[in-house]
């Protein structure tokens, strides 16, 4: 019996199993369409359709054949992910820029007024930013729709 035939045996949708199962639905419907479940996606499963991993598992690799050394949609998920948090520590790493340079001004005036150093820190320091930023701003660099959008684009691009 499959996972989405012990599904709808309880009535539940694919969103209510999500939620007992804690995991997403997007997942579910993967699942379900025959993609290969990680470990811990049969561990949740099986807990609340009340089976065993193994059986689940001996379901799941009947339904999916995957050729040695072909990339799993975890892998490409993995991946996926892994390029979005890059790219948003490029978003965190302007944000400190922007509270780290005003009390870096505060302490040059408190310790060497006569001298500005802080203006070379700015310098280096802002022309890295803004080189990094050129490279991602035509990206849409800030807001979860972007990363939500790029998380996309490389899924559709791995499934085409």
């Amino acid at each position: 019996m499959s996972i989405q035939e012990r599904r709808l045996k309880k009535g539940w949708s694919q969103e209510e199993l999500a939620l007992h199962s804690g995991l997403s639905t997007r997942t579910i419907q993967r699942i379900e369409r025959g993609q290969k479940a990680s470990l811990e996606s049969l561990k949740c499963l099986a807990s609340v359709l009340e089976t065993s991993i193994r059986t689940l598992m001996q379901e799941n690799t009947m339904n999916h054949t995957i050729k040695p050394g072909q990339p799993t949609d975890q892998d490409f998920e993995r991946e996926a992910v892994d390029y979005v948090q890059k790219v948003k520590a490029v978003r965190i790493h302007l944000i400190i820029f922007a509270l780290v340079m005003p009390a870096l001004y505060v302490l040059n005036l408190y310790i060497s007024p006569e001298y500005l150093w802080v203006g070379l820190v700015a310098i280096s320091w802002g022309s890295a930013l803004v080189f990094i930023f050129a490279l991602f701003a035509l990206t849409g660099l800030f807001g979860a729709s972007w990363e939500r959008k790029q998380f996309q684009k490389r899924m559709r691009k791995y499934r085409s």
